[in-house]
């Protein structure tokens, strides 16, 4: 009988079960012991991305090579390969030919404005597709993508038209009115907002009395700031490198920094050194830019997908 006993127990013992390793929770999903271990990198991933970096780098250094030198030695073959005397000499021709500062000016408004305007009713509108029920919302966001496969070159003669209409021809207002707000942001941050934002935080929101434009302006612009400024910087690099249309709205006596340019090259000889010392000084905004709130739009860019 003891013996029965002392087997029901041990069979009971075994049936028991067992204790599993400890488990962690982090936004929602299980993370298994050593889950978001920290992995270093080897001496191959630091050789690799050192490779990279130089190639990236090359073509901004290459244009201070050229435009430190002057226009015979740069045409000779090996051309050269460290930076002359000639950098401060050419730069200073370049930004009098060309007239570089109101090129600048003209540039930081466009570019600024048609970022800023962008991000704001992409986000506005990538919310409504993402989050809000109406009718025709999948068609209305169907002709949104369909723009895209349209070439802006079609549009240009009747563009110019109203923009002539309009009494804009030759003006900034005429750069800045026809790209407001892009397809490519409003598809990108409806993609981001229909992941991230939860359907609760809205649902919340509505409970408390907020009206649409309230739980955009309270719940949704905080969480959209990292794609917005992911958009941001996207938005205006293209605006600030744009030719095509600039080029064909403005003339030479409001330029932007791109239209600008092509007037160190109207001579008969041109003078490659002077080119590529006005080229250098239209990146050096961008280059400024990059320093200065590079950080922040990493750390957005890495919250946004912490966040995801």
């Amino acid at each position: 009988m003891t013996t029965d006993i002392a087997q029901v127990r041990a069979d009971a013992v075994d049936r028991t079960p067992r204790a599993t390793p400890p488990v962690q929770r982090r936004f929602g999903r299980v993370l298994r012991p050593g889950a978001g271990r920290q992995h270093h990198a080897g001496p191959l991933a630091y050789i690799l991305l050192g490779l990279a970096a130089l190639v990236s780098l090359f073509p901004l250094y290459w244009t201070m090579v050229a435009a430190s030198t002057d226009n015979t030695r740069v045409s000779q073959t090996p051309p050269p390969f460290l930076p002359g005397p000639n950098l401060f000499k050419n730069l200073a021709k370049a930004w009098q030919d060309a007239a570089m500062g109101q090129a600048m000016v003209n540039s930081l408004i466009v570019a600024g404005v048609i970022a800023l305007s962008t991000v704001f009713f992409a986000t506005l509108a990538g919310f409504a597709f993402a989050k809000l029920r109406f009718k025709g919302r999948n068609i209305l966001l169907l002709l949104v993508i369909g723009t895209m496969l349209v070439p802006p070159q079609l549009g240009v003669v009747p563009l110019f038209m109203m923009m002539a209409d309009l009494g804009w021809g030759q003006s900034l207002p005429s750069v800045i009115f026809p790209t407001l707000v892009s397809a490519v942001g409003v598809f990108f941050m409806r993609q981001y907002l229909a992941e991230a934002l939860p359907d609760e935080l809205i649902e919340a929101g509505r409970l408390d009395g907020a009206h649409s434009l309230r739980i955009f302006w309270s719940i949704v612009l905080p969480i959209a700031r990292p794609p917005m400024a992911v958009l941001f910087m996207i938005t205006f690099v293209h605006a600030w490198n744009d030719f095509f249309w600039p080029f064909i709205a403005l003339d030479m006596t409001n330029p932007t920094v791109p239209v600008a340019l092509t007037q160190l090259s109207a001579g008969y000889v041109r003078d490659q050194s002077v080119i590529m010392a006005g080229a250098l000084l239209g990146t050096l905004p961008l280059l400024a830019m990059f320093i200065v709130f590079g950080r922040q739009i990493v750390g957005g860019i890495m919250q946004g997908a912490v966040k995801g």
